[in-house]
């Protein structure tokens, strides 16, 4: 397979969208359109989509962005996860082919105005050059109290997995840690359709809008080309120096970068 499509990559170099010290290196490839089953290989072997481009990390000096993903049949919701599932009860949601509106733009502008204020990134660009593409199976997730939008997550749903590609939400509902919902019902529903995978995106020990991910368990870790269990005791990255159970699973042997909304290079922060 990385015969296949090796030659379609290219490193791009940026400044690091996460805060690091050193230069980001995206290795990336764009496709018109894949199969299903190859865009779920992609994922399993650490990739990510950027609107119609796969990409992984290539930084030199750098591992700090490690691809995390939960098992639907063995994901539990501890003690505060618990609390905020209760939390959300009262919300309607629905899951529909992605659509863009005001509505949505709007709320998208709020968020990315709090939460990255003098950016000046802008909702339609976030959509046009990361959310929009044509390899198919884009969704999005509405969660609406009393009618008013307060949060869209954007996911690609295949036969098996689901991808957790962005999430935004109204500044003003942070108090619901939505966050935190949006992957809890998503993890529920891979669950009740007897899906596999749940991914993530990437973890970063670093930064805080990334490492809460690790607050899921079990969940796995892509280090070394395996994926790392991580289930909060002894097979724990901060408890066991990055050492854990691997599990059977496809060896990495493709790399694929795409662009990030912070620079027309982001990876989806739930």
């Amino acid at each position: 397979m990385s015969e296949r499509f090796e030659h379609c990559f290219q490193d791009v170099r940026v400044e690091c969208p996460y805060g690091m010290a050193y230069p980001a290196i995206y290795h990336q490839a764009y496709f018109d359109s894949l199969p299903m089953e190859t865009l779920e290989l992609f994922l399993s072997t650490g990739f990510r989509r950027n609107g119609n481009y796969f990409y992984t990390m290539r930084c030199r000096n750098c591992r700090a962005c490690i691809p995390i993903r939960l098992e639907a049949e063995t994901f539990r919701k501890n003690r505060n996860q618990r609390r905020v599932w209760r939390r959300n009860q009262d919300l309607e949601i629905k899951i529909s082919p992605l659509n863009v509106n005001t509505e949505k733009l709007n709320l998208c502008d709020k968020f990315l105005g709090s939460r990255f204020p003098g950016r000046n990134n802008t909702a339609l660009e976030y959509y046009a050059g990361f959310f929009i593409n044509s390899l198919g199976y884009t969704h999005e997730v509405e969660f609406r109290l009393n009618d008013q939008l307060i949060g869209v997550s954007i996911v690609d749903i295949y036969e098996n997995t689901i991808n957790l590609v962005y999430f935004y939400f109204d500044p003003e509902a942070a108090h619901r840690s939505p966050g935190t919902f949006n992957i809890l019902y998503m993890a529920d529903y891979a669950h009740r359709y007897k899906m596999k995978y749940i991914y993530l995106g990437l973890y970063i020990e670093e930064v805080a809008a990334m490492n809460y991910k690790l607050k899921f368990k079990p969940c796995y870790l892509l280090l070394e080309d395996k994926w790392i269990l991580q289930d909060g005791r002894q097979n724990d990255i901060r408890n066991n120096n990055g050492k854990g159970t691997a599990v059977p699973g496809t060896t990495l042997n493709l790399d694929l970068t795409a662009m990030s909304p912070d620079n027309m290079f982001n990876d989806g922060k739930t």
